[in-house]
């Protein structure tokens, strides 16, 4: 159990990326992790586009927000440190409106099959959703639900105790980033 525990911390965000592209096999693994992944209904409402070509991935770097808590300099990457890869994550409204719960089950699924083999992500939001659309050229019978960057980390990724209640992730001397959580005994209760 150690073993994965440690694993699955080391599975954090990443946002800072070498320029090496992630093997086709990783890429073909992320995505069957995501087809196999648990699903409600079993409805599989969810599609997927990946963007890898160097332009295609910049231009859609262009239309995602880095780093919300830290100033635009120090959270966006450099043009030296953008992913190599991009997916999106597509809800087929014609399956179901709603899959907010199969979405989060499919991410980690995916994140965590990336990391198994060295490469790191990032969950992404807080994107332009009309312009990606139009980019991917995604029919308007799909939603955009969020964008997965991924790369081979650059940097490195901790947790950190909170403290007073503050949640923002910082960069430390090393511009590795420091992400606070609460203790175990805030966020869990035994009955």
């Amino acid at each position: 159990m150690e073993n994965i525990m440690e694993f699955l911390e080391g599975r954090r965000t990443y946002r800072r990326f070498k320029q090496t592209p992630v093997p086709e096999s990783t890429v073909k693994n992320i995505i069957e992790a995501a087809r196999c992944a648990s699903c409600g209904g079993n409805r599989q409402a969810l599609k997927y586009v990946v963007a890898q070509k160097a332009e295609d991935v910049r231009a859609i770097n262009s239309l995602v927000r880095w780093a919300a808590y830290l100033p635009a300099e120090e959270g966006t990457p450099k043009e030296d440190e953008i992913p190599v890869l991009f997916v999106a994550v597509l809800v087929d409204t014609e399956i179901s409106q709603n899959a907010d719960t199969d979405a989060g089950i499919a991410i980690s699924t995916m994140t965590t099959a990336a990391w198994a083999d060295g490469v790191g992500s990032c969950i992404m939001g807080a994107i332009d959703r009309p312009k990606i659309m139009e980019y991917m050229k995604i029919p308007e019978t799909f939603k955009l639900h969020s964008m997965l960057a991924f790369g081979y980390p650059s940097h490195k990724s901790k947790t950190v105790p909170m403290q007073d209640g503050n949640c923002k992730y910082y960069l430390d001397e090393n511009r590795d980033y420091c992400v606070p959580k609460r203790a175990a005994e805030e966020i869990v209760r035994f009955l």
